[in-house]
């Protein structure tokens, strides 16, 4: 077995691992995306630390009990206690069931949902500062409300200090969280129900959450 990312985060058993085996290419994507995000040539646009709070917060919005949460709030901490305590509750106090938001497409409004756009509050501005702040309303805005992402949220971040590089570092980061969450997520679940002895379903499942 290798020793990657996701099979930490699983607790990889050697049927798993024969599952992921059959997903060569996944399971290296899924490892150089992480290298790239979270072992970057260059920290210039973000920050060590702003990677890993981003990660706590994205992924806590599942849930503290989730097992890509409890990996990233580990490193977070780990990266800086106080702010990633604070990080840690907001993301706590923020998740709610998703996704929602309004459509723009004609004929689409009937599917348009209500839900909560959050904020950090001036308090929680003034201890994390305007500049994760404005990562983490964005952070939340593309795990909830992708669709009504617009020019306006991208200009927040820039007031707030992101350069366009950060920006586009800060959404890759989002979306490959989104994707590893789902995997680490559908593998134990096959690990835990045993399916990963079952070759033919569990490829089918795997592909499912990949």
């Amino acid at each position: 077995m290798t020793d990657d990312i996701v099979d930490r985060i699983v607790e990889v058993t050697p049927e798993v691992d024969t599952l992921r085996r059959r997903r060569p290419v996944t399971r290296e994507q899924l490892q150089a995306s992480f290298d790239a995000l979270f072992r970057p040539v260059t920290v210039e646009h973000v920050s060590q630390a702003e990677r890993e709070l981003v990660a706590a917060f994205a992924t806590g919005l599942a849930g503290a009990d989730d097992a890509t949460a409890v990996f990233y709030a580990d490193r977070a901490q780990d990266a800086d206690p106080e702010t990633a305590s604070v990080v840690l509750t907001e993301a706590a106090g923020a998740a709610v069931s998703g996704p929602f938001g309004a459509y723009t497409e004609l004929g689409l409004q009937e599917e348009n949902t209500e839900g909560e756009r959050y904020v950090p509050s001036d308090a929680v501005t003034a201890v994390i500062g305007e500049r994760l702040a404005a990562a983490l309303a964005h952070t939340h805005l593309l795990v909830f409300r992708p669709r009504e992402a617009s020019g306006a949220d991208l200009g927040r971040l820039l007031d707030a200090g992101w350069s366009t590089d950060g920006i586009v570092t800060l959404s890759q980061l989002v979306s490959f969280l989104a994707f590893q969450q789902r995997v680490v997520t559908g593998l134990r679940v096959l690990g835990a129900a045993g399916l990963a002895a079952a070759p033919d379903t569990a490829v089918s499942e795997e592909e499912e959450a990949a």
